[in-house]
Formats: structure tokens, sequence, C-alpha cells
């Protein structure tokens, strides 16, 4: 989900807006550490602070009434996490944890609102990326129903590496088995296809792409779906 315009270690929705609207909220509002694992907001909470990545990952995790979690959505320094103020409600059914070490601006709520109604292309963006996220979670739900755990493994690789730049993703096959909606054993056996042939490497909770287009031949078309809606949709 690479932007057509980015600045690095930027969030790049922000980069796409006039430098100096861009500078004003960088100055104005706090960048915060994402440390891994952090819960930025729980489900059905009202939303406290909206967040633009710079660096790292934050996953949308939907908890059922059974205790098992899957992740619906992944956002990195292409998005923020926030988007039920952008469209007027106050909380989410979803939980937002930190996946991957970074850092965000981070605004608080009530300045995010007032921020929507006063710049209309900052508005307009984040709307765009809405559609992006929404195609996002609807291609999630179609993958985890249809693809087998191999092309899933492989599509929440490549989402993630992109994210993070290239850099070891520190997971465990535990949380991995989360994000999937899988039995850990299952996640086991998929990674140790995609290691076997060098494809990538895990090492003590951290996984490294090794060969990103050997991966990508591994994924299921969604990745490659999401990807174009993304280039479609943003700068």
């Amino acid at each position: 989900m690479a932007s057509k315009k980015s600045t690095k270690g930027m969030n790049r929705l922000l980069a796409a807006l006039p430098p100096k609207d861009a500078a004003s909220l960088y100055r104005r509002f706090p960048t915060v550490n994402l440390d891994l694992r952090t819960a930025l907001s729980k489900a059905g909470k009202p939303i406290d602070a909206v967040y633009f990545p710079n660096t790292g990952m934050i996953s949308l995790v939907q908890t059922l009434e059974d205790g098992m979690a899957i992740e619906v959505g992944l956002i990195g320094a292409e998005g923020f996490f926030g988007v039920p103020l952008a469209l007027g409600a106050r909380a989410t059914q979803t939980e937002a944890i930190v996946q991957g070490e970074g850092t965000a601006l981070r605004i608080p709520a009530k300045a995010f609102i007032a921020e929507l109604g006063r710049n209309e292309r900052f508005r307009a963006l984040l709307l765009r990326y809405t559609q992006a996220l929404l195609a996002q979670v609807i291609q999630t739900a179609a993958c985890n129903g249809r693809h087998n755990l191999q092309q899933r493994l492989a599509r929440w690789l490549l989402e993630a590496h992109a994210r993070m730049d290239g850099q070891a993703i520190d997971i465990s096959h535990e949380s991995l088995s989360y994000m999937l909606g899988c039995r850990r054993s299952g996640v086991t056996v998929a990674l140790g296809a995609l290691r076997r042939p060098g494809i990538v490497e895990a090492v003590r909770g951290n996984i490294t792409v090794k060969d990103r287009k050997r991966l990508e031949a591994r994924a299921c078309e969604c990745y490659r779906t999401v990807q174009a809606e993304f280039s479609r949709l943003l700068p």
C-alpha cells in the first residue's frame, strides 16, 4: 500500500496535505511511541484519541463471545486509527492493538473533530482513506472464508512487511493464530512451508521476509486487490 507521494518517516496521509497544514498538525499535537502490544482503544469504549502512524502498525481486532479474536484490519503509515470519529461515531466494536513498534501523531478526539470541520481538504482525504480501509476489511473477510492458511499467512506477512519498511516482524505463533483466526499448530505448519524454501526466516518470535517476490507468489489475490484499491483512492 505504498503512497505515490510520501515522506519517509512521516504519515503518508499527512504528507499529502499542503506542507503548512501538515507542519501545523505536527507542531500542535504530540508524536508518541507505539509500544508493542499496547491497546490504543477498547471495543465499545469512547475513542479518546486518533493516531496517525509515522512508522509501525496497528491491528484492528474483533473478539467474539467465545473469546476468539481475529484481525479485521491493519493500519500503517498509509492511514490512521479513528475512522469512527471521522464518520460521526464515538466508539467502535473493534480493539486497536499495536502490532509493530513505531511512532504516531496523536490528536485528541475533540481536537480531531474540530480539525475535520475546519479543514475540508483534510476531511476529504480521510474519507477516501476510510473507503480504502473498508475495502481492506471486506477483502479480509472474503480471504478468511475462502483461502487456505498458507495463502492468508503470506498475505498478512506481505502487508506487515510493507508497513514495517522491511524490518523483522516481532510476532509469536500464538499472536499470528489470533490474527488469522486459526489454531497455533496451523500457523506452525504454514510458516514452515514458507521457511523451508527460504522465503522467510523465523527465529524466536521474529519473522524476516527474505524473498518478497516468492512470498507474493504464495499469497492469494487478496493482497493485490487491496493494494490496487489503496493506490486508486489515495495520493
